[in-house]
């Protein structure tokens, strides 16, 4: 489902996307099975959850972050998030957005570096909207997926397409995406910082990371609710959050610390 996302990152941000996702990858399994030969417990690499954290965790990056800080942001999600919490499913937090909001925090520099198409590093639209002001780049752009970001949340149209896979699989529901995603339309839409309320609102559903966090992240089994009506106060909240960081909070993005 996220391989849509990945394609888009790539044929965006040139083939490092593609060699940070495997380092990501590559990590969070060699450390689960290493976390496992130290403890002597049972080797559950094979289940491929560490595959989908490393996945994620690769789809909120820059394509220019360095090797070494993608590692480490593999050891926090798979032990500290995960294996130290018990493993698969007893994790209290989400392991790949857990890792994100580490590595902000010990190296936000490298964080905030994004390339253009073009190869330029550059601010991405959600820096413009802080000013507030609305991106230099079109909404059909933003769509598809022309513009600077991590390398799994800039196209739209591509996450979508994985979510309905994932749907139409019986994966996920779409009750907590839609709540998210309908939550954050209404209250940018209503709270809209520019005089045109609706560009505003579909610019704030397109930039960042709303799409892959209401779509990937908040949907994780572990970490969201079981009922039906649970999953949408669940998303409403997600939604509401991811509002009032980027409103209020010190960070553009709010979609990592509202999930």
């Amino acid at each position: 489902a996220l391989t849509p996302a990945l394609i888009v990152g790539i044929w965006m941000h040139g083939w490092r996307s593609l060699v940070v996702t495997v380092v990501a990858i590559a990590s969070c399994v060699l450390l689960e099975w290493l976390y496992g030969k130290v403890t002597r417990t049972r080797n559950t690499v094979i289940d491929g959850s560490a595959m989908v954290t490393g996945m994620l965790l690769a789809m909120t990056l820059p394509a220019t972050v360095p090797y070494w800080l993608v590692v480490a942001g593999s050891a926090f999600a798979i032990i500290f998030v995960k294996a130290l919490c018990g493993g698969l499913g007893q994790n209290v937090f989400n392991p790949a957005l857990s890792a994100r909001g580490f590595m902000m925090l010990v190296a936000p520099k490298y964080m905030v570096r994004f390339l253009s198409v073009d190869g330029v590093t550059e601010a991405t639209p959600l820096h413009h909207m802080v000013m507030p002001a609305l991106p230099e780049e079109s909404l059909l752009d933003m769509f598809l997926g022309n513009c600077p970001g991590s390398i799994g949340e800039i196209s739209a149209l591509a996450l979508l397409v994985g979510g309905v896979y994932l749907v139409c699989r019986k994966v996920i529901s779409a009750r907590i995406p839609l709540a998210y995603l309908g939550t954050v339309a209404v209250l940018t839409l209503v709270f809209a910082k520019t005089e045109s309320p609706v560009q505003w609102m579909l610019y704030s559903l397109l930039s960042g990371g709303v799409m892959l966090g209401a779509i990937f992240m908040a949907t994780d089994y572990a970490t969201s609710p079981v009922t039906a009506r649970g999953q949408i106060v669940y998303g409403i909240g997600c939604g509401a959050l991811t509002v009032i960081f980027r409103y209020f909070g010190l960070f553009p993005e709010g979609v990592t610390y509202a999930i």
